[in-house]
C-alpha cells in the first residue's frame, strides 16, 4: 500500500459520494469512506466490497469536530498521508428559498454543513495531504453556488433561489480560491467541481445524469489534478 494512493470520501455511504468511492477503488486508489452514519458505512463497505473495492470506513461527522479529528488521527496512524480528500457531504433542505421566505435556521444548517462542515474537514487533514507527494481537494459544489449564473436573467439558475444552499456553495466556492493561494507553493491541488443535476436522495430521485455519470467529474479531478483553483462541470470552467 505504500505506493497506492489514499482517498477520504466524506459522505460516501450513498449517491454520488459511493459512486466516487467505487469509481476511484476500481482505479487502485485505497478508498476510506467517511460517514456519520456506522450502520450506513458498513453497509456501503458491502456494496464496495460487491463491486471490488475492499474500502475502509472511519465515523465522520461534520457536526462533531472531535469526530473529525478522530479520524484524521486514524487515517495519520495508519496510512502517514493522504493523497486525496473529496468533500462530497452535503445537505439541501426543500424548506429552502428566496432571501423573504428562507428561513433563517434552514439556511444556517446548510451553511454549517456544506461550509462549516467541509472547512472543519479540510483543514484537519491537511497535515496528512501537505505529507503526500502530490495532494488533491475537490470539493463537491454546483452551479447554483456561482454568482453569475445566479445574477444572469438569461441563465436557468436565475430562478432557482434557494438562499441557503446557493450561499453555502459559494462559500464552499471561496474556501477552493483561498486554499488555491495559501497552498500556491505546495504539491496540493485543489478544485471545486459541479457534477451536474444528479439523481440522488439530495434532489429528491430527480435529475438529469446517474450518480455514476455524477462521479466522473470530481473522480477526473481527484486522479489528475492539471487543474488548480477553479471551478469546473462536465461542460468545463464554471464562472464564479
Amino acid at each position: 500500500m505504500k505506493d497506492q494512493r489514499i482517498a477520504l470520501i466524506t459522505g460516501a455511504n450513498k449517491g454520488i459520494g459511493l459512486e466516487i468511492a467505487r469509481q476511484l477503488g476500481q482505479a487502485g486508489v485505497h478508498v476510506i469512506i467517511g460517514t456519520r452514519n456506522v450502520e450506513r458505512g458498513m453497509a456501503a463497505l458491502e456494496k464496495l466490497a460487491g463491486a471490488g473495492v475492499a474500502a475502509h470506513h472511519v465515523h465522520l461527522d461534520l457536526d462533531e469536530q472531535d469526530s473529525i479529528a478522530e479520524a484524521a488521527r486514524l487515517i495519520g496512524e495508519e496510512h502517514g498521508r493522504l493523497d486525496i480528500l473529496v468533500n462530497n457531504a452535503g445537505i439541501f433542505d426543500p424548506h429552502d428559498g428566496p432571501p423573504s421566505k428562507a428561513p433563517a435556521a434552514v439556511a444556517r444548517r446548510q451553511l454549517e454543513v456544506n461550509f462549516i462542515g467541509a472547512l472543519m474537514v479540510t483543514q484537519a487533514m491537511l497535515p496528512l495531504l501537505r505529507a503526500a507527494p502530490a495532494g488533491r481537494i475537490v470539493n463537491l459544489s454546483s452551479a447554483l453556488g456561482s454568482l453569475t449564473l445566479n445574477g444572469d436573467l438569461e441563465s436557468p439558475y436565475y430562478s432557482a433561489q434557494y438562499l441557503g444552499y446557493n450561499a453555502s456553495k459559494a462559500a464552499l466556492n471561496m474556501m477552493t480560491v483561498q486554499l488555491r493561494q495559501e497552498l500556491r507553493d505546495t504539491a496540493i491541488v485543489v478544485n471545486s467541481v459541479s457534477p451536474g443535476f444528479v439523481q440522488t436522495d439530495l434532489t429528491g430521485g430527480n435529475g438529469f445524469v446517474t450518480a455514476e455519470e455524477g462521479a466522473v467529474l470530481p473522480v477526473r479531478f481527484a486522479l489528475e489534478g492539471k487543474e488548480n483553483g477553479g471551478f469546473f462541470d462536465p461542460a468545463g470552467p464554471t464562472p464564479w
